[in-house]
């Protein structure tokens, strides 16, 4: 036991090291910009001000978003989805599938689940020991069920799903404008250092390397920001889109697409005045979701969580 206890605690310190480096490059990146650019460099008072101004703004929303995106906890199923004891040490002692399946059957009679396994069985996480609710997937690396998941990314070395989903695209996108905003405004001084129109100083290399790290995290964080904006205007996660969600009347992709201003609803809510701010603002409990198939699917029960559901949306408020 204590072996497998030190391999985990390691494991858990070696993941913080993508957001290390991020953290330790976004510092080098302030000091290389307000100090070496702007104090040293520039020599226009108003061309300073300006800048610094533009430059604060991005990055406050930048390392807000990525705080809120790395320490917001997942969401995981609620207590309605857990088996009862007796079912599940009857789930435990049987031996054929068939027989574990009627359990769950059972158990999952008055809960609304609308997706399937591939087999058209109900998904059930033999680790966490829960029925999975729709949209749910267990993450390895977190070793938990995760509502709406999406995926686990090492560089916030969190889980993305239901409640940092919408602080994960922000993310992007404000990374992206910090990084497009350095770029544009260094590109002339790294102009006039490259062809020596600037005496070298010791802000020279700052400047330099400033504009290429800039310009590589601009390209990289581009392509990722537009697939996501394209999955949220088609209401899927990742995993959805690498594996269509199957449905009680079959496998479709855009079983959960509502429409485009619907889809962009569900990540950002309903009140755009909150859209670019980090704060939680996305509708629904992340345990049910609105689907274009449910009035094709009479058979399958509506059940109300509204009272669990209002408890979790506050916790993920507060958090």
């Amino acid at each position: 036991m204590a072996p497998t206890h030190v391999l985990r605690c390691c494991q858990r310190g070696l993941a913080w090291i993508p957001v290390i480096f991020i953290a330790l490059v976004v510092c080098w990146s302030y000091y290389a910009y307000v100090v070496e650019l702007c104090i040293f460099t520039i020599p226009s008072i108003a061309e300073k001000i300006i800048y610094m101004v533009f430059f604060h703004l991005s990055f406050v929303m930048f390392v807000w978003s990525y705080w809120k995106t790395i320490f917001t906890r997942p969401a995981n199923p609620s207590k309605e989805f857990c088996l009862p004891k007796a079912e599940k040490e009857q789930y435990v002692k049987e031996e054929r599938p068939e027989s574990q399946q009627e359990i769950l059957w059972r158990a999952a009679a008055n809960l609304p689940l609308y997706t399937r396994t591939g087999a058209g069985a109900i998904r059930y996480c033999d680790r966490c020991q829960v029925i999975k609710p729709d949209r749910c997937h267990h993450c390895s690396a977190c070793d938990m069920c995760v509502l709406k998941m999406d995926h686990h990314c090492p560089w916030v070395n969190n889980c993305v799903g239901f409640s940092n989903y919408k602080f994960f695209i922000l993310f992007l996108c404000y990374s992206l404008v910090y990084c497009l905003f350095i770029a544009a405004t260094v590109l002339q001084y790294f102009i006039k250092f490259w062809t020596n129109e600037l005496p070298d100083t010791h802000a020279k290399f700052h400047v330099l390397f400033l504009f290429f790290v800039a310009a590589m995290f601009c390209i990289s964080i581009l392509s990722l920001f537009s697939y996501h904006l394209w999955l949220v205007g088609k209401n899927r996660s990742t995993i959805e889109a690498f594996r269509a969600p199957v449905f009680r009347t079959g496998s479709d992709k855009n079983g959960f697409s509502l429409g485009f201003g619907k889809n962009i609803a569900q990540v950002f809510g309903d009140k755009r005045k909150f859209w670019l701010l980090p704060i939680f603002t996305r509708l629904g409990d992340g345990l049910t979701f609105p689907s274009r198939l449910v009035n094709i699917d009479p058979e399958q029960p509506t059940v109300s969580f509204s009272i669990n559901a209002n408890k979790r949306l506050s916790d993920l408020r507060l958090s």
